[in-house]
């Protein structure tokens, strides 16, 4: 394969023109695909900038035809395959379930939108396929694994405590800029451990975002089918269906009990009645914001190595987090504020004192878990409740690493 050439580029439309073997095409900003050029202006694909159209052919060659060497994971969207690009990058390929989502029109159109978001702790969609039913998305590789794999999997080493922190600042960076650096705002709904990727310094990048929107056949937030992932979803999904910016809070609270305590959404090894993180952890948390004692939260493993106030900032926005009323959860900007600069936490209240009824209630809580399992169990045999999926995708993306002011 000979060499990558620069892509020809006027104004910010690409034109990506035929090299031997690979044939690329690139669509302009209006979604018409530029037709082929002469051989003569052969470039490949270029790696940032842009959205990329992959032929299925070239997806065959990238992923050696899909071999299950190049597996690395596979969640409730698809399978993903670690794919080596062109010019010599890899990459991280995603297959969606087929016979699922959108018509192509509606696809693009998604696609369009997630590719042009750019952050630090986002990753980077770089291309994508359409063949026939088939859905192909392409995302840069992030090498250093998932959070649920560092908290959960025995082979990887303990995360120390200004790892943590550091990871809960990044992905709620992240989360922010989504829900208010974007227009019109994107809301995850499948936040947990392992869609938040990290790269070799610990920094994280949350994936995934979009992707329940490009895998359903509605252009509502109200879902056809089960969505986000058992021990995550905020307990009005289970009544409503709906899901909103503040869902994302209540997902991503949960992931900071992960980062306090070590422990899984849901851990089935533990004793009756404490199986659920959240719910074993409700009490515990008013007990520690209210004495300041950490020990019963802390995972163990950090063998009490953490900064106290950081271990207090982090406790008290997790209770903020994952309040059983939305409205009264705070916005992912003042939870990404409060992390990582100290501001106090009043800021995160909305009004609501620690230790009030609208952090919980357990019995609705369980009532809410058995309706989610007859909800997967029942018309939606296909769910997309896989509970701990290893997804990859890309290394860190370039961009603002602000934070949207409020």
């Amino acid at each position: 394969m000979p060499p990558p050439k620069k892509s020809q580029m006027k104004g910010d439309v690409h034109y990506y023109v035929e090299s031997p073997g690979f044939g690329y095409n690139h669509m302009n900003n209006g979604g018409s695909i530029h037709p082929l050029r002469s051989p003569s202006e052969a470039t490949p694909p270029q790696m940032s900038g842009g959205q990329i159209l992959f032929s299925y052919d070239q997806i065959l060659e990238i992923t050696n035809g899909f071999s299950s060497e190049n597996v690395i994971g596979e969640g409730g969207f698809g399978r993903v395959y670690k794919a080596l690009m062109p010019d010599g990058r890899v990459g991280a390929l995603k297959l969606l379930k087929a016979g699922s989502g959108q018509g192509e029109r509606e696809f693009r159109a998604e696609v369009d939108t997630i590719s042009r978001v750019h952050h630090r702790h986002l990753v980077s969609l770089i291309g994508y396929c359409i063949a026939e039913q088939q859905r192909v998305l392409i995302y840069e590789f992030v090498p250093n694994g998932n959070l649920d794999q560092h908290l959960h999997e025995s082979q990887w080493n303990v995360l120390d405590w200004p790892k943590r922190m550091k990871i809960a600042i990044g992905a709620a960076r992240g989360l922010a800029y989504l829900h208010e650096g974007c227009n019109p705002k994107i809301i995850h709904r499948d936040i947990k451990s392992s869609n938040i990727l990290l790269d070799d310094s610990y920094e994280a990048q949350v994936a995934d975002f979009g992707l329940a929107r490009l895998t359903d056949d509605t252009n509502t937030h109200v879902s056809t089918r089960v969505m986000g992932t058992f021990g995550y979803m905020a307990p009005e999904y289970a009544t409503s269906g709906k899901l909103t910016d503040r869902s994302d809070v209540f997902s991503f609270g949960v992931v900071l009990l992960e980062l306090v305590t070590g422990r899984k959404p849901v851990d089935p090894t533990q004793p009756v009645g404490d199986e659920s993180l959240v719910e074993w952890a409700r009490p515990i948390l008013l007990r520690a914001i209210e004495t300041g004692d950490f020990s019963e939260l802390a995972d163990p493993r950090l063998h009490r190595q953490y900064i106290d106030s950081e271990m207090f900032r982090m406790i008290e926005a997790a209770a903020a987090c994952i309040r059983h009323s939305a409205p009264k959860r705070p916005r992912m900007v003042q939870i990404a504020r409060a992390l990582d600069s100290g501001d106090q936490l009043y800021d995160l209240s909305n009004g609501v004192k620690f230790g009030q009824s609208t952090i919980y209630d357990s019995g609705q809580y369980n009532e809410d878990i058995m309706r989610f399992k007859r909800m997967a169990n029942g018309s939606f045999a296909d769910s997309e409740f896989d509970m701990y999926s290893s997804e990859y995708s890309s290394r860190e993306t370039s961009g603002s690493a602000l934070v949207p002011k409020s």
